[in-house]
């Protein structure tokens, strides 16, 4: 299928504009929840910003199944369809909420398009720096800004181990695992968790990190930035090997500069 991206990259800002950023620092507590636990988050502004996205998805691509963050906590069901989906939108509105609700300028809002059970196209705006990066299979990844402005977009050149600065998230690991894994942590140079996958697949897609890992995978958090990630050069694949795909919701997930890079790693680091 054809599209124009930038279409779906300006439902996105537009949404932003208007819902998440004029309650950004303005939240009182009645516009908080806590969701599953104290770390997962949902605000008035993610629900606002959502309806407004799936109005300029509904308009832009009517016949497309859309899976929200919050459409799915409101109805789970919408999940289990994207595996089967010809044609899906897969939205979070608001990734990072936890630092959105803290105040904390870094955050993202994000989406992908899934054709036949494969993403074929993904974007990451970032609301503060008024930029977005995307990519669509098979064109490279991009930074874009508003006045037309696009940078190709490339991974970092693969280093040793005791070198590599990355991310990652032990939060949703097994506990029997978690103390193994902060160990081995120790072999890498930097490790860092942004509690925002969006702005973690930035920083790896943009040349200045060799690494991510994470165990809890949900599509809204993964999707755009794993293609954008393959496309700018990295290797990809859940732990056990096995290729990512929009209806995995678990397995963990490993993205590295190269495959060799990948496979050091997961013998290494992330061991369970």
């Amino acid at each position: 299928m054809t599209f124009d991206i930038m279409e779906l990259a300006n439902i996105l800002r537009d949404a932003a504009r208007a819902a998440a950023l004029p309650r950004f620092r303005r939240l009182d507590a009645s516009m908080v929840q806590v969701k599953s636990e104290a770390i997962d988050l949902v605000t008035e502004a993610d629900i606002a910003t959502e309806d407004v996205i799936k109005a300029g998805i509904e308009r832009w691509m009517p016949e497309a199944l859309f899976v929200g963050e919050e459409s799915v906590a409101a109805e789970p069901a919408l999940l289990s369809r994207l595996a089967t989906a010809e044609l899906a939108v897969v939205v979070d509105p608001i990734d990072g909420t936890a630092n959105y609700a803290a105040g904390l300028p870094l955050f993202a809002t994000m989406a992908s398009v899934v054709s036949g059970g494969e993403t074929i196209a993904g974007i990451i705006y970032d609301p503060m720096g008024d930029d977005w990066m995307m990519a669509e299979k098979g064109s490279g990844a991009w930074l874009r800004r508003p006045d037309g402005e696009a940078v190709r977009l490339k991974v970092a050149a693969r280093l040793p181990l005791a070198e590599m600065v990355g991310c990652a998230s032990v939060s949703y690991l097994p506990a029997g695992k978690r103390a193994e894994v902060l160990a081995n942590l120790a072999q890498v140079r930097v490790v860092s968790n942004f509690r925002c996958a969006g702005h973690e697949y930035r920083t790896l897609v943009s040349g200045h990190a060799q690494f991510g890992c994470w165990n809890k995978l949900m599509p809204w958090d993964h999707l755009a930035g794993v293609l954008m990630a393959q496309e700018a050069g990295a290797y990809a694949a859940r732990l056990d090997g096995q290729p990512y795909l929009p209806h995995h919701v678990d397995g963990g997930l490993l993205v590295a500069t190269t495959r060799d890079a990948w496979e050091e790693l997961r013998r290494e680091v992330f061991v369970f």
